[in-house]
């Protein structure tokens, strides 16, 4: 057997078997085939599949966006969303604990990160920054190898008739480094399905053992490629299902350990499976993209798509075609998810992938304006039934898309001109600047890809200074890394193995209910009640489990109840400490709370020995839990302010809050306006002003299903799932029929909120930004914060009433013209920096701004009047002549420069250099030489021949030139300055 197995290895090149991409159409009818499926039915059939025959599980697919995942850009395969099974990390109490065989059909991205395929798109047939997975699992051991690849044979050969004789399997061929055998049983499994050896190939750990990173679950995995040749000449194999079973753990040490459970993970792309069903060699052949490239077509005043790739195709039409086609799908699905195009992260892949599709589109295809925007549709027909979100955000996507094409578009025209401007600046031989490349760069102002530019440069027989460019690149990245978030200190963590010891032990999730148990008195303050617990589990910093901890000692303490919050949902975990039973006087300060599988896992550092079997108390920090009641309660009623300001359609992106302040992140179509959080804080108010009680019960998750109007996030609940409800019963309010959750606040909630509004005393928000294109980050602060700030503000108000007064009275003279005019400039960077209301900080900045405008320009009006007077009495000491050298009382270098230039218009032949005393004997000086003077006259040189006298400094042009000394000589200085003019005349 293993020797046909090499055999047939060494007939098949690996980078054949390996191929990811299809490089062009085959002459050869894949005859063969069953009649064609659409790629829908396709769809459907892989689902109902796994549902009926073998009583899987149909889960929706998630968020293209990841659920708690900041290593990855995108959701980029169908096992991200169950993570948290792979990990030990699941919620026991939420519905995905309960998930054993499931089924879907993900949506992914991959561009960006480091599965990234941007650049491969278009270049061949097949790369997409978008698909379809179709993915099978099972968790927890429910089953495993034999099981799988029975499935996964069934399915391809019976259900969707691809004949046997055209498919080729892989499995691991194991990893002496790692000490990893040869995955044997797997490829008899193979060959019990009748699969022939010289079909059945092995491959090492790159190719046939998967891994989710650097560290966490991983193990072999079994492949199934079909033949594109169909027997006729060498094999072309490409890759249609990927089957891992997970047994490994990759520790941080980069060695392997038993998982406590084993799951199964398989991914097919529905794009590949639809070709191959329907007797197409490239993915853009099918009836996935057929009508895109159609409705490209008729769009635009190209030629028609005809699946050409590398030299063939001519003009790169046909690429364009792809990249186009592809990226309004990626565009379409992340919009309708949440992400919109930005400056950082996705959403600046995003801004790229739109920004290439314009490219390709006007430059290749010469669409007209507006173009991309107009292809959503066509993205929403076919891929609307399976995800319905395309259907509901279709209207905007399309302003979305059409927008962000707009602002690119006019960019672009923008940084030609700014390219040819810079070119005539430049001699034959010089190197286009890098200061000007990175302002057009998408690092810059405009946002041009740096390619881009550089092919612009090319078009014009330019090059680039590409070292100025990469030691400009080094300098922002280092710019951004002084500029980050300062590294926390690791906090304590269950790792998989840890979570498996105590399931395996039988050891039940933390008891967290008593965090609930709190109480209003009539005094209006709240009672927070102490836990009675046990020492269950101690474990050291790097998660070692201990018996017992000694004094000074880091460590984490797990027991089997607490009325701790830990860390989720966006708020941020109690503090306090606890005492052991006797030795009350004793203190055990906890610093926070994590969840981890559902346990509590509580970080303190222990003044004294501490062992499993103590039974402690533990107390939360009243303050520290009040001040994030507070901000929670708040934070529903802002979400609810909003969508009764900015209408039912306005969703939560995120949120995060803590004593100090609450951070919200919500979709919006444009920024909003001050009248628009002005409104928002009304609503907010007269909802604390009514003092309405606070209902939170636990109902099961399915009652909130279908209730109109009621607040989630794309979160994995707990069943039951916890409801928060503002002024309603919480049952009244899941009434269906109510309609009262779009009425008040009524979200589904882990937090602790206060039982009555009123004690949120106020709200305000205090700042406001766009994180990216339709997302806005807002940042509030209630109760005595909110009335600072809004005391603030008031003093603000009046200070830029008094100087609105101040500049309506009029100014006398320039000293209190520019006295007044750098109070107002203070007083802009007062309002800037200060925590007051963001509406108000707007208007007041907008009101400061047009007086500043205002106290400029009767600044100049009293300077020009001013200059004019001084320069009438300088004419009149001065007969006409080469040259004007004297003093004048100016109470400002601009007033002394504004004389001078006077002073030239009405004598235009002569040259002029004034000075002025100022206290202290600081000297101002001001010149301009006539332009008929000799080349070698300058007004700089003049100037700073003049100031070096006076043990000052000079600075301006051939022509002007302005300075400052001090000197108690002013003849001296005179003296110095004829001289030196009438030595150069």
């Amino acid at each position: 057997m293993a020797a046909s197995v090499a055999a047939a290895t060494r007939r098949l090149p690996r980078a054949v078997l390996r191929s990811p991409a299809w490089q062009g159409p085959s002459h050869r009818p894949l005859s063969s085939e069953p009649a064609a499926a659409q790629a829908s039915a396709v769809r459907a059939t892989f689902l109902t599949f796994f549902r009926d025959r073998h009583g899987h599980r149909l889960v929706p697919s998630a968020s293209v966006r990841p659920r708690g995942d900041p290593s990855l850009f995108f959701v980029n395969a169908g096992m991200n969303q169950f993570k948290p099974i792979f990990l030990g990390t699941v919620d026991p109490r939420s519905e995905m604990a309960g998930f054993r065989r499931v089924a879907n059909s993900q949506k992914c991205v991959r561009a960006g990160g480091h599965h990234n395929d941007l650049e491969d798109v278009g270049r061949d047939l097949s790369h997409h920054t978008f698909f379809e997975m179709l993915g099978s699992w099972a968790f927890g051991g429910e089953y495993f190898k034999e099981e799988a690849c029975s499935m996964a044979w069934e399915l391809l050969t019976q259900v969707y008739g691809i004949p046997e004789e055209r498919l080729w399997v892989s499995y691991f061929d194991g990893d002496p480094k790692t000490g990893l055998d040869p995955d044997l049983e797997t490829r008899d499994i193979w060959l019990s399905l009748g699969v022939p050896a010289s079909r059945v190939l092995s491959f090492g750990p790159q190719e046939n053992f998967w891994e989710m990173g650097d560290t966490g679950p991983c193990g072999p995995c079994a492949e199934i490629h079909y033949d594109l040749a169909g027997g006729v000449g060498a094999p072309q194999l490409v890759e249609l299902w990927n089957l891992v079973f997970m047994q490994h753990n990759r520790e941080a040490d980069g060695s392997l350990q038993p998982l406590p459970q084993r799951h199964v993970d398989t991914g097919m792309g529905l794009e590949r499976l639809v070709a191959v069903l329907q007797g197409k060699h490239s993915t853009y052949d099918t009836d996935l993209f057929s009508p895109l490239l159609s409705a490209i077509h008729q769009g635009c005043r190209a030629p028609p798509y005809l699946g050409r790739v590398g030299v063939a195709d001519e003009g790169r039409t046909d690429t364009a075609y792809r990249v186009v086609a592809d990226h309004i799908r990626t565009l379409s699905i992340c919009i309708a998810d949440g992400v919109f195009p930005g400056m950082s992260g996705a959403p600046l892949v995003l801004r790229q992938i739109l920004r290439r599709a314009v490219r390709f589109s006007t430059e290749i295809l010469k669409a007209p304006p507006g173009f991309l925007g107009s292809l959503v549709p066509v993205v929403v027909e076919t891929l609307g039934d399976a995800y319905p979100e395309l259907q509901r955000k279709s209207a905007q996507i399309v302003n979305l898309v059409s927008e962000d094409e707009a602002a690119f578009l006019a960019s672009l025209e923008r940084g030609r001109r700014i390219i040819d401007r810079t070119l005539r600046s430049l001699g034959p031989s010089d190197m286009f600047p890098a200061e000007v490349a990175w302002s057009l760069s998408l690092a810059g102002d405009l946002g041009l890809p740096l390619d881009l530019v550089e092919l612009m440069l090319e078009e014009k027989g330019v090059q680039l200074d590409s070292a100025g460019l990469e030691r400009l690149a080094r300098e922002e990245a280092q710019h951004r890394a002084q500029q980050a978030e300062p590294v926390q200190k690791q906090v304590l963590w269950l790792d998989v193995h840890a979570l498996g010891e105590l399931q395996c032990r039988g050891v039940p999730p933390t008891d967290d209910s008593p965090k609930y148990d709190y109480s209003l008195q009539p005094n209006g303050g709240y009672e927070f009640g102490t836990c009675e617990a046990q020492v269950l589990q101690l474990y050291t910093e790097d998660g070692t489990a201990v018996a017992s901890v000694g004094k000074g000692q880091r460590c984490g303490l797990l027991l089997d109840k607490t009325n701790f919050y830990a860390e989720q949902g966006g708020q941020a975990s109690d503090r306090g400490y606890l005492v052991r039973a006797g030795q009350e006087d004793v203190l055990f300060p906890i610093a926070r709370a994590q969840v981890c599988g559902g346990f509590i896992l509580h970080e303190a550092v222990a003044p004294e020995r501490l062992q499993i079997g103590d039974q402690v108390q533990l107390h939360v920090d009243k303050a520290w839990r009040l001040g994030c009641m507070e901000k929670h309660t708040a934070t529903h009623l802002l979400n609810w302010a909003l969508r009764q300001t900015l209408g039912p359609g306005t969703e939560q992106q995120g949120s995060h809050l803590n004593p100090e302040q609450l951070r919200f992140d919500v979709a919006t179509q444009t920024p909003l306006t001050p009248e628009q959080l002005r409104a928002v804080e009304n609503t907010v108010q007269e909802a604390v002003r009514q003092d309405k009680a606070v209902y939170m019960e636990e109902v099961a998750l399915a009652l909130t299903a279908q209730v109109p109007g009621l607040r989630s996030l794309d979160e994995v609940y707990p069943d039951p799932v916890r409801v928060v409800s503002v002024g309603v019963p919480v049952a009244h309010a899941l009434d269906p029929a109510s309609q009262a959750a779009l009425q008040t606040s009524v979200e589904l909630c882990c937090g602790t909120h206060l039982l009555r509004t009123g004690a949120v005393g106020d709200l305000v928000i205090i700042g406001e930004r766009q994180l990216s294109k339709g997302t806005t980050r807002l940042l509030a602060v209630t109760g005595e914060q909110a009335q600072k700030a809004r005391e603030l503000g008031q003093s603000l108000a009046q200070e830029v009433k008094a100087a609105t007064e101040r500049l309506s009275q009029g100014s006398r003279d320039g000293v209190e013209a520019h006295r007044l005019s750098k109070d107002i400039g203070r007083l802009i960077e007062a309002v800037d920096t200060s925590v007051t209301p963001q509406w108000q900080r707007r208007e007041l900045l907008a009101t400061l701004k047009i007086l500043q405008r205002r106290a400029n320009t009767a600044i100049r009006k009293l300077e020009m009047g001013q200059a004019a007077k001084k320069t009438q009495e300088l004419l009149e000491r001065h007969s006409k002549g080469p040259l004007i050298v004297d003093t004048v009382s100016a109470e400002s270098l601009s007033v002394l420069v504004k004389v001078v230039r006077q002073l030239c218009e009405q004598a235009p032949d002569t040259s002029v250099l004034l000075l002025s005393s100022q206290p202290v004997g600081k000297v101002l000086c001001a010149c301009r030489v006539a332009q008929g003077a000799t080349s070698t006259f300058t007004a700089e040189a003049w100037a700073l021949a003049v100031c070096s006298h006076m043990g000052g400094k000079a600075w301006g042009s051939r022509e002007v030139a302005q300075g400052i000394g001090s000197t108690a000589d002013l003849e001296a200085a005179l003296s110095t300055a004829r001289a030196y003019a009438l030595n150069q005349l």
